[in-house]
């Protein structure tokens, strides 16, 4: 019961959290739209940037780093991204979840957990794991967008 109450205020907020995001604001007498930054106003969200920390080997974790410049001074964002790449999702690597959050020291974090090989195929060869950012409310995606790593046998 009591689950099921805190699942049902926690529900609640994240769709105020996100609602809040899209509504418009009355400023003076024009509105302003709060949707996701665009490209004519940049210098108001901070601009993030992803790379990767390098090929990882299999049954290691990788990672890959989210750089806010400048970093939000009275808390964190969360950012968006996709997975793709050559590499099975569940099969070769543990699924991160989307959004990631960068903390107010500017960076944050992407781990990937690797799996050992299911496949016991004797052609080992390496699979590839690409984040990419996608736009959300608050933040400017930058370049680089996307990043690259190798699970490596």
């Amino acid at each position: 019961m009591r689950t099921k109450i805190l699942s049902k205020i926690l529900l609640s907020l994240g769709l105020m959290f996100v609602l809040g995001g899209t509504i418009t604001q009355v400023h003076g007498d024009s509105l302003i739209s709060a949707a996701p930054a665009t490209s004519l106003e940049p210098e108001k969200y901070p601009l993030i940037t992803v790379h990767s920390t390098g090929d990882v080997k299999r049954g290691k974790s990788g990672s890959f780093v989210l750089n806010m410049n400048p970093p939000v001074m009275m808390g964190g964002t969360y950012v968006n991204f996709s997975i793709s790449g050559t590499a099975i999702p569940g099969v070769d690597y543990v699924v991160p979840t989307s959004p990631a959050y960068i903390g107010k020291s500017g960076y944050g974090v992407i781990l990937v957990q690797t799996l050992p090989d299911p496949r016991g195929s004797p052609l080992v060869r390496s699979h590839s794991v690409i984040i990419k950012l996608e736009p959300g409310p608050g933040y400017v995606v930058g370049k680089p967008m996307s990043a690259q790593m190798l699970i490596v046998p």
